[in-house]
């Protein structure tokens, strides 16, 4: 027998023995031992493959090394997938000190979650079983695609064994030409008469030879069949008799003896049984309430125990879960004994579901009962709740259920639907539903009117702070902005939660806009709410954006700030989110500020793979901003005005000019100085309206100009009013660095070493106490600073640290006074690391066709995963290595680890 098929046990099978009241299966238990990487077990329901499974992994050599992964049934939520996947391989003994914790969150990425396993993974040197059970409940197209990754990745000390109903889309037939596929089949899965002899004696039933070989015959070894034979079996009179009697085809089999069973229990029992298969899952306090007695959990304790196809969902025995052939049963029979109590017993169950904390399992059975008024209540008064419990996806998924009649008849739903769309970054469908809503807001109940208005509140603000426009989101926060401790606005049950949400959005949209003392207030008291409260995630947002604000006065406190909310974002699993983007922004800029280039620019490729600039574009433009910082220190001009154009057009999009935008155009006009283009400079000064080109910053960009055209003279005319105060510059410690060290360069040019002089310590004054390099690096005078130096300055050190600059060929050159070279500037490296292209410069979809490069899979499979033609999946291969400096294919995967794209190579046993 070969790894990658079973077709039996090589030789006579052991004895079987029983345990608990189940039968062991010793050549089924061996074969998985010595599997290959991946099983695969698909036999329909009722073929024993969750005991049998269970039996195996229970086994006390292997129950710290097997994972139990149960999917939920038509499992459409990645996220909730993932996280239980997680979950459980940290509850293995290996997986405790590899895989890192992960919380819930708003947007959490699959594809990143499975490449942060598989980072974690890498150093696996135990065998660890994965098993994930019923995978035909994973209905996310998404999920499946990123578990055929993980599949085709993973370890070899990570071995799976997937249970299913029917065959997976998994791209399996590349596993089972390699050898490292083992199935496991209905056939296989089949009692031989010597186990079912042994299923029999275990339940205490003794049958004569031809009767057990009737019964095995029409049962054909089918488990659940044989199970069911043997409950209804127990104390009939006449053994033999009911196994002549018994006969049918599979489903008729089923019914019939799902019938014995029930005729057995007494009518409490029957009663309980039929009304609660309504449920996925069910307790004694639910049990109770649906059949209106009492001793539902005494009763469904003693159905386990006597192996009633009821089964303990966890430790204390307090929730339970029926068979799924018995629940479709007992359906059967509820719809058609008593079809009319249906709709009550699902509005109960929601009731229920919804005052115990359960509101997704509430919406649905609101839903189930087509009670479109109770579900929309349900879903609308949770959907805050739902969203910062990282039960997003949740969420959308019960919206998308409601008819599309119903979502455009009301306001609540509408509004839900467009904020919905805003977050997949549709603003035309967003604004079609914010319309729908408003039409309907007057119309609605009465009791619901003023919740309705601040479902539309918290869509509008969250599309006005996405445009910048800091009036409307002021506007729209007013009616979640009760004071603390005064009454829950409409009384939705979440005013401290809308108020942090209110807080920190107004403070972000003021951030953005320059209104930076109302921000500091107001993210201030946000944090410490969200904080107070535990709701982390919005703690970490005030964070992120409070780190942004700080770079503004302070970038140590920046630096501290951003450290502390990725620090949080980091505890709960959210270091690849958007929201840990923002931090990483801010972080950036600290650090590309102090000079320290090679942890920027980390920090801003981290950032760059997170945040969703299409989504933020405030807080894209802040990143493609310092981006362009780097790229110019570090000698590249080419990139930095590149970065400083995609910066304009993400401004471009929003309602309110970005505090940054002015500061953005002056860095523009000295990268055109840099590139040699003074004249084309000069013109956009010559256009600019006279307001603008006298302020501070555009009034640097003319000194770096002239300096550059030879006119140290007219410099110092320009930087004037910015060094006495008269052209003021709030908040611009970098600026003002800027305009005294210019100041020393062009004095410095005019023969006037003193003014030199003393504009320079004033330079070298401001920027010690933060360590602020950036403006040194921008503008190198080499020589000014070491004849400074060698005449006596407190500065000595942090002259030294700029003269050592950054290393090698990322040093900016000189080219000319102030490094503003023009046309006699030396060539510009197009790479980032030694010629490669930084991982910034990579399109999602290179990203996605990468992720799939260490597989074995060739150019048309990779297409057929990705939905691509061959041509498409080729040129983005051409254009990775090409960023990658690469010419083969294990070249580009290596180098793409070394830049952190991709998990680290697993351990090869």
């Amino acid at each position: 027998m070969g790894p990658a098929s079973w077709s039996g046990a090589a030789g006579p099978p052991a004895a079987p023995v029983t345990r608990d009241g189940v039968v062991s299966r010793p050549g089924l238990f061996g074969l998985l031992a010595q599997a290959g990487r991946v099983t695969v077990m698909s036999a329909p329901a009722g073929s024993g493959k969750t005991l049998l499974l269970r039996s195996w992994a229970g086994d006390p050599d292997l129950a710290e090394r097997a994972a139990w992964v149960p999917v939920q049934g038509e499992e459409r939520d990645p996220q909730r997938f993932w996280l239980s996947v997680l979950g459980a391989l940290r509850d293995t003994a290996a997986g405790s000190k590899l895989v890192r914790p992960l919380t819930a969150a708003p947007g959490l990425d699959g594809w990143a979650v499975v490449e942060r396993l598989l980072t974690d993974l890498s150093g696996l040197e135990d065998r660890v079983w994965l098993v994930i059970d019923d995978v035909h409940e994973l209905r996310s197209d998404e999920a499946l695609h990123q578990l055929e990754l993980l599949l085709m990745r993973a370890p070899a000390g990570l071995r799976f064994v997937l249970a299913t109903r029917h065959d997976l889309r998994l791209g399996l037939h590349r596993l089972r030409l390699e050898g490292e596929l083992t199935e496991i089949r209905a056939a296989d899965l089949r009692f031989t008469r010597q186990e079912a002899r042994a299923l029999f004696e275990a339940a205490g039933i003794a049958l004569s030879d031809p009767a057990l070989g009737l019964l095995y015959q029409r049962t054909e070894g089918w488990a659940a069949g044989l199970r069911l034979a043997a409950l209804s079996l127990a104390g009939h009179p006449d053994p033999d008799r009911f196994a002549a009697e018994f006969s049918g085809s599979e489903r008729t089999v089923a019914e019939y003896l799902m019938a014995e069973v029930l005729e057995r229990q007494s009518e409490p029992v029957r009663r309980l049984l039929l009304r609660t298969s309504v449920l996925e899952r069910v307790n004694g306090e639910l049990a109770d309430l649906l059949t209106g007695a009492s001793g539902g959990e005494r009763v469904l304790h003693q159905l386990e125990q006597a192996g009633v196809f009821v089964a303990a969902l966890d430790a204390r025995r307090s929730w339970f879960r029926y068979h799924q052939l018995f629940a479709d049963l007992l359906q059967l029979e509820l719809r058609g004994s008593a079809p009319a109590e249906l709709p009550a017993l699902h509005e109960a169950a929601a009731g229920w579901y919804a005052d115990h904390g359960y509101p997704a399992e509430a919406v649905r059975h609101a839903q189930a009962a087509q009670d479109w008024g109770l579900a929309t209540r349900l879903l609308s008064d949770h959907w805050v709740g739902l969203g910062l419990g990282g039960l997003g996806a949740t969420a959308r998924e019960l919206l998308a259920r409601f008819p599309a009649g119903v979502i455009a008849g009301n306001a609540e739903l509408a509004a839900r639907m467009a904020g919905v769309e805003l977050g997949r970054g549709s603003l035309e469908e967003a604004e079609r539903y914010l319309v729908l809503a408003s039409r309907q807001l007057e119309s609605a109940a009465s009791d619901r009117r003023e919740r309705s208005r601040v479902v539309l509140a918290v869509v509008r603000m969250r599309l006005a702070r996405q445009r910048g426009d800091v009036a409307a989101v002021a506007e729209q926060a007013k009616p979640l902005l009760a004071p603390a401790g005064a009454a829950d606005p409409a009384g939705l049950g979440l005013g401290e939660d809308l108020r942090a949400l209110a807080l920190i959005n107004l403070g972000i949209a003021e951030l953005w806009t320059g209104r930076f003392e109302e921000a500091d207030r107001h993210l201030e008291q946000g944090i410490a709410l969200a904080r107070r409260i535990g709701r982390p995630f919005l703690e970490v947002t005030g964070l992120a954006n409070w780190a942004q604000l700080a770079s503004w006065q302070s970038f140590p406190v920046a630096e501290q700030r951003s450290r502390q909310a990725i620090e949080l974002a980091g505890r709960h699993g959210w270091t690849e989110e958007p929201v840990a983007g923002v931090a990483y922004v801010a972080l950036g800029f600290a650090l590309v500020a102090q000079g320290r280039l090679e942890e920027g620019q980390r920090s801003l490729e981290q950032a760059e793979r997170t945040l969703r600039t299409e989504l933020e574009p405030a807080a894209g433009m802040r990143l493609r901003y310092v981006r362009g910082l780097l790229e110019i220190v570090s000698g590249r001009p080419e990139a930095a005005l590149d970065a400083f154009r995609a910066a304009e057009r993400l401004a471009a999009l929003l309602v309110t000019e970005h505090a940054l935008a002015r500061r953005l155009r002056s860095h523009v006009l000295q990268t055109l100085v840099r590139l040699g283009e003074t004249q084309r400079a000069d013109r956009a000064l010559a256009e600019m309206g006279e307001p603008e080109r006298d302020t501070a910053e555009m009034r640097n960009a003319l000194a770096v100009l002239r300096i550059a055209q030879g006119d140290p003279a007219a410099a110092t005319v320009a930087l004037a009013p910015v060094i006495d105060g008269s052209a003021p510059l709030a908040n611009a410690h970098l600026w003002d660095v800027q305009a005294l060290l210019l100041e020393a360069i062009a004095r410095d040019a005019l023969g006037d070493a003193g003014a030199a002089g003393r504009a320079l310590e004033r330079a070298l004054n401001l920027a010690e106490p933060e360590s602020l390099l950036f403006p040194f690096l921008l503008a190198p005078a080499p020589g000014l600073l070491e004849r400074h130096r060698q005449q006596g300055t407190a500065h000595a050190i942090l002259i030294s640290e700029i003269l050592s600059g950054p290393p090698g060929p990322d040093r900016p050159p000189a080219g000319g006074p102030g490094g503003y070279g023009g046309a006699g500037s030396p060539p510009v490296s197009r790479g980032g690391l030694g010629g490669i292209v930084p991982p910034r410069l990579f399109s999602q979809s290179e990203i996605r066709v990468l992720r799939y490069l260490p597989t074995k899979l060739s150019a048309p499979e990779i297409a057929s995963e990705l939905y691509l033609s061959v041509n498409t999946v080729k040129t983005h291969m051409r254009h990775l290595y090409d960023k990658l400096g690469a010419h083969r294919r294990h070249e580009a995967v290596e180098q793409a680890r070394a830049l952190g794209l991709l998990a680290p190579s697993p351990r090869r046993r």
